[in-house]
């Protein structure tokens, strides 16, 4: 069944705050963000709640009577009516401005109250024109750093979070599949490779009856709106993403799919090879055209495979390449070769190792966390709520006495609990490399996850270092999301990936591929330096509510894309092998 208006309402109520947080209204918008991040996760339709009325929409943790009200009185009318208000009081464009590093909500309502910026366009426009730096609480410093940020912005807008799409695409396949039309159906391109960032969802189907396809895609519920439609191809949008459908005979499915995938480079290359053997490969399959003179006919010559993809490699003499791995960067060579990686399995994970509860800023307690990770099959779970440091603000942090506090906590729970329960923390990693709890505490903890969240901005060098450093602590187990950045919000630190990964080896840390779908970090070029130098993969979530802890399937698949295997990986060892290398 479609989520995609449990989304829809997500979205609404993360408008809703950012609005107050404009208006500087104290308190709110953390309720109404909270009630949000629940809502997408929930996982029943929320039109079904909203239909039975208040008190069944109250059932979502953090949804309370004044959310709820609103929630129903958007289903039963279409709008809120105080959503509407606060837009018509404050008509920007907050989605687009605040894809500004350093340009949050209350930014937003300070700059259109004092100069009526509502756009991209008006913010560059009075940045360039010195306008900024005039307004009260702003200098020349943030008028410089909201222009150089622009342009970074601006880029963001064109593509979607690999997290936002590839739900959306698990819907609208879970739509298809129920179609009686549908023989097959997947989808392709860069979120089927599972790229960080895709453009648009592409999806192909494999069908004798175009037409039925497109006329029940285009009925699919979760589309807001239909951008066009023929007898075999259809767009449509939905929670603002494009989705475009193709549909292909069944007997070609196989080499549409493998085309569409790409990666454009990849595909080149084995045309290349196949040309060497008199052979053709399109997205109609692979044809021999050794006797024939004119190959202009797409479907030319002999067809010597294309109803699977795998029929397409082996075609030339090669094994099925993972569409991770399809980037043209070696896979290939390693194909003909024999010599592809066994790529890490989502079911080889046994645990995370960084997770937080609302000792910090998560949203659940340790026994809830505990339970989630429990629901997954997982073996044992690591609590690693943030420490104080630099980073961290509004008091989200634990200090060291309260982390000490937070010890017997956990022994409280580990000794209930079905799984292995370990005591970890997330210390932050100073811009000189320093680690934020003191030594005897970091001593008396499981596990240690040292993390940057300030001094972003430091050169390629510095910041290199300044990671080595933290590395060498001898109570730091894991480098936690090493670069720090936010996709399509902050580019974060500059690494030598290579340098980083000898380290880690050498002193035998972890570095974390981070799977919160806004980090990606080890992104996948920095798995490949890691792996390449043999250093051991974390693949944690940083979950903040049970829920979060399936991010774990974007951290996975980009460990994937950077070639590792399951011995890579610390965590699809047992709680004996995590200690092992722990201690």
């Amino acid at each position: 069944m479609s989520r995609s208006r449990n989304d829809e309402i997500a979205t609404l109520l993360e408008e809703f705050a950012d609005l107050l947080d404009a208006k500087r209204v104290e308190y709110k918008p953390r309720s109404y963000r909270r009630a949000a991040e629940n809502v997408r996760e929930y996982p029943q339709p929320i039109e079904e709640l909203a239909a039975e009325g208040q008190d069944a929409v109250e059932e979502i943790q953090g949804v309370g009577d004044a959310i709820s009200s609103k929630i129903v009185e958007y289903f039963e009318t279409g709008e809120i009516e105080e959503l509407e208000a606060l837009r018509e009081d404050l008509p920007v464009d907050m989605r687009e401005l605040t894809s500004v590093e350093g340009v949050g909500p209350k930014t937003v309502g300070d700059l259109y109250e004092a100069l009526g910026i509502t756009t991209l366009d008006e913010l560059e426009e009075a940045a360039r024109a010195s306008e900024i730096q005039e307004v009260k609480g702003y200098g020349a410093k943030t008028e410089e750093n909201i222009l150089e940020n622009i342009p970074f912005a601006r880029e963001s807008q064109e593509r979607e979070l690999l997290g936002d799409a590839r739900p959306l695409a698990d819907s609208v396949l879970d739509f298809l599949d129920s179609v009686d039309a549908v023989e097959r159906a997947d989808v392709a391109g860069s979120i089927r490779r599972w790229k960080e960032t895709i453009g648009d969802v592409d999806v192909l189907v494999a069908s004798d009856a175009g037409e039925s396809v497109v006329d029940a895609f285009t009925d699919w519920p979760g589309a807001d709106s239909v951008i066009e439609a023929g007898t075999g191809k259809a767009s449509v949008r939905a929670d603002g993403i494009r989705v475009d459908l193709r549909v292909v005979v069944p007997a070609e499915f196989g080499s549409a799919l493998q085309y569409f995938t790409g990666s454009k480079e990849h595909n080149v290359h084995l045309r290349n090879v196949a040309i060497e053997r008199d052979l053709k490969m399109n997205e109609y399959g692979v044809f021999d055209v050794s006797d024939v003179e004119d190959t202009s006919d797409q479907r030319a010559g002999r067809r010597v495979g294309g109803e699977t993809e795998a029929e397409m490699y082996a075609a030339l003499d090669l094994p099925l390449i993972s569409p991770e791995l399809r980037e043209d960067t070696g896979e290939i060579e390693a194909a003909a070769d024999d010599e592809l990686p066994d790529l890490l399995e989502p079911n080889a994970i046994r645990g995370d190792l960084h997770t937080h509860t609302d000792w910090s800023d998560g949203d659940n307690t340790i026994a809830e966390m505990v339970a989630g990770a429990a629901e997954r099959g997982y073996e044992y779970h690591v609590v690693s709520d943030h420490a104080t440091g630099p980073g961290m603000v509004g008091g989200v942090g634990l200090d060291d006495d309260e982390l000490r506090e937070q010890i017997d906590a956990v022994a409280d729970v580990a000794a209930g609990a079905d799984i292995e329960v370990l005591h970890g923390v997330e210390a932050n990693v100073d811009a000189e490399g320093g680690i934020s709890v003191a030594d005897d505490l970091l001593d008396q903890l499981d596990v240690v996850v040292a993390s940057p969240h300030s001094a972003l901005g430091q050169d390629r060098e510095t910041a290199t270092e300044r990671l080595v450093r933290a590395i060498e602590h001898p109570s730091v187990d894991v480098l936690g999301h090493p670069t720090g950045r936010l996709i399509h919000t902050r580019p974060g630190l500059e690494l030598d990936y290579e340098r980083v990964a000898e380290a880690a080896v050498e002193h035998g840390t972890a570095l974390e591929v981070n799977a919160n779908p806004h980090r990606l970090d080890l992104n996948d070029a920095g798995v490949r330096a890691a792996v390449e130098a043999g250093a051991t993969i974390a693949v944690d979530t940083d979950a903040h509510s049970p829920a979060t802890l399936d991010y774990m399937r974007y951290g996975v698949h980009t460990a994937r894309r950077g070639w590792a295997e399951e011995t890579d990986v610390l965590n699809t060892r047992g709680v004996e092998g995590l200690r092992a290398f722990l201690h």
